[in-house]
Order: structure tokens, then C-alpha cells, then sequence
């Protein structure tokens, strides 16, 4: 996208609209996180934009302390200065469970006891993130308490939307993931269900993420809709960064972490020029500070 279209579509927010950053803390942010996080803080600073620093620690399982306070301490070296914290997803569960039980109240929400392997069975394939849900609990009435697990209801429709970037989409939710699981089993809160809380209650106009995460915004947009939100946000859809095979970055494979690269020697100008080279938004590798980068988006 070229920066006068960007600045076209920027002018469609609301003045002091807000973004977030929202890392999740199960592992140190490595040089695609350095990509989100100059996409999020440039085209803010560049446009009159809000950012907001949100730890989505709804895996309690995989999240951890340590990576919690590392991720603070390389965004700070990097010189990225969120305008505002965001409680963290571990406190918001009194929230989340307002959301739900306002969906139950609907009839928009229900029980539902069917395990993966349930799933895979009925699909006849292997589950994975993107199966639908063949709905096989959607009348069958079951105890809440006995099983904590819910699904939100998502009926056959389109949703359209234009990203900021890759323009006008439309996806079906029902046909992509069937009902949405809000909380599994074990009475934890799924991303899908706690973002769309969380950009509701903290005002978020606009979501600046990367590609790979284009699939799941009809959902999001259809959740923000059935949870009240009545000016659901914009999307814009940031290219990934990958590994030599096409694979994209990821804290598991311990890609480029920005600890590594810090104890290497490189100061915060090198890896955010890494970053922007990484992300095609410079030709070639060169320092650049944080308080330039407003420059790669406003033309």
C-alpha cells in the first residue's frame, strides 16, 4: 500500500483513535514482533494514533514471568513508549465471564462437551485450528456446570470488511470454523473470544497485525457485533517476515530474539533497521531509531 492511500484510509478513524501491541508472554519477542511493533508505533505516530501495550496471557499454561518482564525491557531498549498499559488478560476473567454470560442470557452461547478427538472423528480428519465445528452440541441442552467448555453461536453469513492494506474481503465464519469455542474444558479462555473483550472494553479502532492472523477477522468482527460492540474496529494486515523456507518467525523455533541480538552487540537502531528491511519497508540495512520510523509511513 502505497503511503497516500494509507493516509486516505487513516483519515476515516476517529480523532485520537487507538491501536494495541499485544504480545503473548510464551517466549522472548524475536524480529517479527520488532516488525509488528514498528507497524504499530509508526503509522500511530505517523497519523495521530493512541498505542496501547496489552500482555495476552490468556495461556496460563505456556506463559511465564520471565518473558512478561523481558518483553517490557526490549521494547524499552528498542524505544518503543506505549501511550497506555492494558491490564493484563489474568485479570480480565471477571470480564470475560460478563461477556459470556450475556451471550448464554441471548441464547447466542451454549455448553458443549465434544473433546478434538470428537471433532476429528465427525470431520473425519484430523483437527486442527482451522476445522469447523460440526455443531454437535447446539441442541443438545447440557449442564453448564458439569461442562464448563462454551461455544458462541455463528450463523451462515458473510462478513465484509477493508483491510488498510489488502483491501475488500469477506469471509463466512460459519463455514470457516463453525461455533466459536469462548472456553474450553478446563475453563480457559480462548484468544479468539478474550481479544474481542478486550478491543471492546479498551476502544481499539484499529488492529495492526500480521498476515497470517487475515483468516480469523470475520470472526473477530462477527464476536465484536454479538458481544455490543457497535463501531467494531479496522484491520490492517501487515506482510509476514519468514525464515529462508517460507516458514514464518516464531518464538518456539527461537528466531532472531531481540535478546540474542542485543547481547551480539547490535544497538536498538540496527535491529529496528533489520526490522524494517526484514519487512520491505527499506531497501537495504541501515540504523534507524524509533523516532524515525513514523517517516517509512507518512510519505
Amino acid at each position: 500500500m502505497s503511503t497516500r492511500s494509507l493516509e486516505a484510509s487513516m483519515r476515516q478513524l476517529p480523532s485520537g483513535w487507538r491501536t494495541r501491541f499485544a504480545p503473548a508472554p510464551t517466549g522472548f519477542l524475536h524480529l517479527g514482533h520488532a516488525v509488528n511493533a514498528l507497524h504499530v508505533w509508526g503509522i500511530a505516530r505517523a497519523f495521530g494514533g493512541r498505542v496501547l501495550l496489552r500482555v495476552e496471557d490468556h495461556d496460563r499454561v505456556r506463559s511465564r514471568e520471565e518473558y512478561e518482564r523481558a518483553l517490557f525491557e526490549d521494547l524499552a531498549w528498542l524505544g518503543f513508549v506505549p501511550d497506555e498499559l492494558a491490564p493484563p488478560q489474568r485479570e480480565r476473567g471477571a470480564a470475560y465471564e460478563g461477556a459470556l454470560a450475556a451471550l448464554e442470557t441471548a441464547g447466542l452461547a451454549y455448553a458443549c462437551a465434544c473433546s478434538r478427538r470428537d471433532i476429528a472423528e465427525v470431520a473425519g480428519d484430523v483437527f486442527n485450528e482451522e476445522s469447523r465445528y460440526p455443531g454437535t452440541c447446539r441442541t443438545r441442552a447440557l449442564d453448564g456446570v458439569a461442562h464448563p467448555a462454551r461455544r458462541v453461536r455463528m450463523e451462515p453469513g458473510i462478513e465484509t470488511f477493508e483491510d488498510l492494506r489488502l483491501g475488500a474481503q469477506s469471509q463466512d465464519p460459519d463455514a470457516q470454523c463453525g461455533d466459536l469455542l469462548a472456553r474450553d474444558r478446563l475453563g480457559r479462555w480462548t484468544y479468539q473470544f478474550a481479544v474481542a473483550v478486550d478491543d471492546r472494553d479498551q476502544r481499539i479502532d484499529l488492529v495492526i497485525r500480521g498476515e497470517d492472523l487475515l483468516s480469523s477477522t470475520g470472526r473477530q468482527l462477527r464476536l465484536a457485533r454479538l458481544i455490543g460492540r457497535e463501531s467494531p474496529p479496522r484491520f490492517l494486515h501487515h506482510a509476514l517476515v519468514r525464515r529462508p523456507g517460507g516458514e514464518k518467525l516464531s518464538k518456539s523455533a527461537g528466531d532472531s530474539g531481540i535478546r540474542e541480538l542485543r547481547a551480539a552487540g547490535h544497538a536498538p537502531a540496527e535491529v529496528i533497521g533489520m526490522a524494517a528491511h526484514a519487512a520491505g519497508l527499506i531497501p537495504d540495512v541501515r540504523p534507524m531509531p524509533a523516532g524515525d520510523v513514523p517517516r517509512l509511513f507518512d510519505g
